[in-house]
């Protein structure tokens, strides 16, 4: 019977919450930031102009700045918070599409970490860090095949014939056991 595999889909999109809130707030503030800065120009080079105007059907002249700074405040203000809800939404995606591999990295390096050479990274295609997945289960594979060679190694070392062997006999095959451990690893 052939297994179809289903698709796997996130349903909590707050994985790391911390890293999220703190991407989210940064790249806000940094919209918040250049908003005061565009306002702040736009005021200041239009300080030494005259605007003429309309004021209850009567002409009034008067500095470019003040004339737009009302305008240009509701203007900012609408626009930031479009803009705010926009980055919220794509920094909320793109921060779940760092964090949730991050998460799964995390986990799996923990148990690698305790002993269990036998796990591997798995990503969804469209996962970040795909690349990283690949090289961390390549160099579990590569650890798990040296040290089961170095068990192997040791069973024989063990099952051998007890009665034949002497103890210098034993003392080189540990040496060269030793010497496989080094070769394979810098310790």
């Amino acid at each position: 019977m052939i297994q179809q595999r289903r698709d796997y889909k996130r349903k909590n999109y707050f994985i790391k919450k911390e890293f999220q809130f703190k991407f989210i707030i940064k790249f806000c503030s940094i919209l918040l930031c250049g908003i005061v800065l565009s306002t702040v120009l736009v005021f200041l080079f239009s300080q030494e102009t005259l605007t003429s105007s309309f004021d209850n059907s009567r002409l009034v002249i008067r500095n470019t700045g003040d004339a737009i700074m009302q305008t240009l405040l509701i203007t900012n203000l609408i626009t930031l918070g479009v803009i705010t809800l926009s980055a919220i939404g794509v920094t909320l995606f793109v921060s779940h599409r760092i964090a949730g591999p991050m998460f799964r990295f995390e986990q799996d390096i923990k148990k690698i970490a305790s002993g269990d050479l036998l796990v591997r990274i798995h990503l969804r295609q469209t996962d970040q860090f795909a690349e990283m997945a690949k090289a961390f289960n390549e160099m579990a594979s590569s650890l798990h095949g040296k040290l089961s060679k170095m068990d192997q190694d040791l069973d024989k070392l063990l099952i051998s014939d007890r009665g034949s062997k002497t103890a210098e006999e034993y003392k080189n095959n540990i040496l060269e056991l030793k010497e496989i451990l080094h070769k394979n690893f810098s310790l």
